[in-house]
């Protein structure tokens, strides 16, 4: 049967724009649809162009109080309010800054709508994923967590559970806090873990509030963690989770900062790995959601050589028409590049030799060894969630 995907994308996007010196720049963003769109991959979607989310839907999840602070920041940023974490290094005011924040939370919104009324199957809003925005504050480049106004959207709109996977290096507190005591929202977030990393949060032993516990799942990986150990983390925690909750939708975000060249985090990640990570979660979605599929950017800070690789693999995974890791780079993107960045770009859409892949990662059935920083990662997430699943954490 023919798939339909719907993507987000017009070059107002750009606009969420925290300064030349910040690291959320976003030519990473139009350099991604550059890619996406020379690939041949965007001739296979249809191209959202939302406008700004109204203050009542963007108070389903956000406090009004802290809506009115970004609105005045955003017309005045040297009114910006730093308790509400806004004007801070991290989030620095800019004008604009509430239409943008907002145009990207519609997006994710309409995609949740298309999902969930079958107008399409899959959705992706790579400038999206805003997972560190907390209610009543921006926190981590975020300003409006648009994960929680989708989810939220579809909780109100007919869905009865709703599970969000989280691979993006930083631990995706945000959306978990937002939804801590909902059980109607399952929360996996594979991450660095918080000794090394912002936000310093996503324990296993964080596993959702009184009403619903067992709805939150955190995997803390140690710096250094490599491509078969954060796949064998991903394969042997996110699935079992998933298929046992059920959800009517999938929702995820794909943060690439795991990426090795990532300036921000210390996992070891190649492109390979996280292209096989998005199958994962595509395959999943088809499995356990009936093909019901909301996928999301969030960080990533290597501008050339991993966002736009990543997530352009990403769109065309959720297009149903994936690019080999071992293609070439189209030269009028390497062309793009070379003058407007005046810097070389991977010319092959994987880092790996081909002689290298398929990466082999050792599933939890042939067991695990307890000495092993991953596997003891891996099995006090398991053995703190998945008996309120009716899993058992030692075997699958």
């Amino acid at each position: 049967m023919a798939h339909r995907t719907s993507v987000v994308w017009d070059d107002e996007f750009t606009a969420y724009n925290f300064g030349p010196s910040h690291p959320m720049a976003p030519v990473r963003l139009d350099l991604t649809t550059r890619l996406a769109r020379a690939l041949g991959v965007l001739d296979h979607v249809d191209l959202l162009s939302p406008q700004a989310a109204t203050d009542e839907v963007l108070a389903t999840v956000h406090d009004p109080h802290y809506i009115a602070a970004v609105r005045a920041a955003s017309a005045d940023p040297m009114a910006a309010d730093v308790h509400r974490g806004l004007g801070t290094e991290d989030d620095p005011a800019f004008p604009g800054m509430h239409e943008a924040s907002a145009r990207i939370a519609q997006g994710t919104l309409d995609l949740c709508r298309q999902v969930l009324t079958g107008e399409t199957d899959h959705g992706v809003n790579f400038c999206g994923g805003m997972h560190h925005a907390m209610r009543t504050h921006a926190s981590g480049f975020c300003i409006y967590n648009d994960i929680a106004v989708g989810i939220q959207w579809l909780l109100d709109n007919g869905a009865q559970r709703v599970a969000y996977v989280d691979i993006d290096v930083h631990h995706g507190d945000g959306v978990e806090k937002i939804f801590w005591n909902d059980p109607r929202v399952l929360t996996i977030s594979v991450h660095e873990n918080g000794q090394h990393l912002f936000p310093g949060t996503g324990w296993p032993s964080d596993i959702g509030g009184p009403s619903a516990r067992g709805s939150a799942a955190n995997v803390a990986l140690p710096p250094g963690t490599g491509d078969a150990a954060w796949l064998r983390s991903i394969e042997s925690v996110v699935p079992p989770l998933v298929r046992a909750f059920d959800p009517d939708v999938l929702v995820t975000q794909h943060g690439c900062d795991t990426h090795m060249h990532d300036p921000l985090a210390h996992l070891t990640i190649t492109m390979d790995a996280q292209r096989r990570a998005h199958e994962t979660l595509h395959d999943l979605a088809h499995e356990a959601a009936d093909g019901r599929w909301v996928a999301l950017g969030g960080g990533g800070y290597e501008l050339v050589d991993v966002v736009p690789r990543s997530w352009t693999h990403l769109t065309a995974i959720a297009a149903h028409v994936p690019v080999p890791a071992q293609a070439r780079v189209p030269q009028e993107w390497l062309d793009h590049v070379e003058a407007t960045m005046g810097r070389s770009a991977p010319t092959r859409m994987g880092d790996l030799p081909e002689e290298s892949l398929p990466i082999w990662v050792q599933p939890w059935s042939m067991g695990h060894n307890p000495e092993s920083p991953i596997d003891r990662a891996i099995m006090a997430t398991r053995q703190a969630v998945f008996s309120h699943h009716g899993l058992d954490p030692w075997f699958d």
